[in-house]
């Protein structure tokens, strides 16, 4: 076990759910998932560097909304991992922002497990993976995807990962002014289906074989997201968005987990830039986003 004196950079990749199957509140609270995860290319970088308590700072798009203080997911990494090897986290975590914020592509999961990375290698750690997975978990249901990337079923309320096949495919994020609620949608979720028995989730054998076969148009045909009505609900205008972006050309379109911002699956790269085009054009959407799938998870960055 040796420590580095120079900092560590981990890129870490944004996901959109191809799949997001929610059954009913379980007694803690959760739900249990079949959640489909497509790891995209659009990337946060936490670097981890020696200092003497532990810090964070955050540069990039909408960095004024991340919380700097030990609420940030990638402070708690450092701590836990800290306290797991008996060791104080004296470290300074720099993210460098390009996943947007709060908008249902789990930037926050996705910092979390690039600063457990980084501090793992930071301080000569070599925790097994099996438990910085555990440690992922204990931080939050997205971050162990964050960590691993590709495609992954996840399952239980999302930490159980069962790697899947996928092809490549191209798309298009539309960010939304504000962010939504995790907690709220999976409320209003909870409202929305409180008439009638929620079924248990489970993997549509369609859309697996979809990813894997890499044709979009079977998996535009397949795409699902059990959070939608209720981020619609709290969102009306994502319907205009949705609109726009399949007027556009976008063979599919769906909320991208728990919203607001919304993923559209396109044909080719020259179809990613007229939807994005499009989008803009509508006026109803602040930003959007070109990207391909799937992408590798937390990667240590050459020094």
């Amino acid at each position: 076990m040796s420590a580095r004196t120079t900092g560590v950079t981990v890129r870490v990749p944004a996901k959109v759910n191809v799949q997001l199957a929610v059954g009913a509140a379980r007694p803690d609270g959760f739900h249990d998932l079949a959640n489909v995860f497509l790891a995209v290319s659009l990337f946060d970088e936490v670097t981890a560097t020696p200092a003497d308590t532990l810090t964070v700072t955050c540069e990039g798009p909408d960095a004024d909304q991340v919380p700097l203080d030990r609420t940030n997911l990638a402070a708690r990494a450092a701590e836990i991992l800290a306290a797991r090897h008996g060791i104080e986290p004296a470290v300074h975590l720099h993210i460098a922002k390009n996943i947007p914020v709060a908008g249902g592509m789990a930037g926050g999961s996705a910092d979390g497990a690039g600063a457990l990375l980084a501090c793992d290698t930071l301080w000569g750690l070599d925790t097994p993976r099996a438990e910085l997975l555990d440690i992922c978990a204990e931080l939050g249901s997205d971050v162990p995807f964050s960590l691993v990337g590709g495609a992954a079923l996840g399952t239980g309320r999302g930490e159980l990962l069962t790697p899947v096949a996928a092809g490549a495919f191209h798309w298009v994020f539309a960010v939304a002014d504000g962010g939504l609620s995790t907690p709220a949608v999976f409320r209003e979720f909870d409202r929305l289906t409180a008439a009638a028995p929620v079924p248990a989730p489970e993997a549509s054998p369609a859309l697996l074989a979809a990813l894997a076969s890499g044709d979009p148009d079977a998996l535009g045909a397949t795409l699902a997201n059990d959070l939608q009505a209720a981020a619609l609900s709290l969102r009306p205008q994502l319907a205009r968005t949705l609109a726009a972006g399949v007027d556009g050309g976008a063979l599919a379109a769906l909320v991208s987990g728990s919203g607001p911002t919304t993923a559209f699956l396109v044909a080719d790269q020259e179809s990613a830039e007229k939807v994005a085009a499009a989008l803009e054009a509508s006026g109803t959407c602040r930003a959007t986003r070109v990207a391909s799938s799937p992408a590798p998870g937390a990667t240590i960055l050459p020094s």
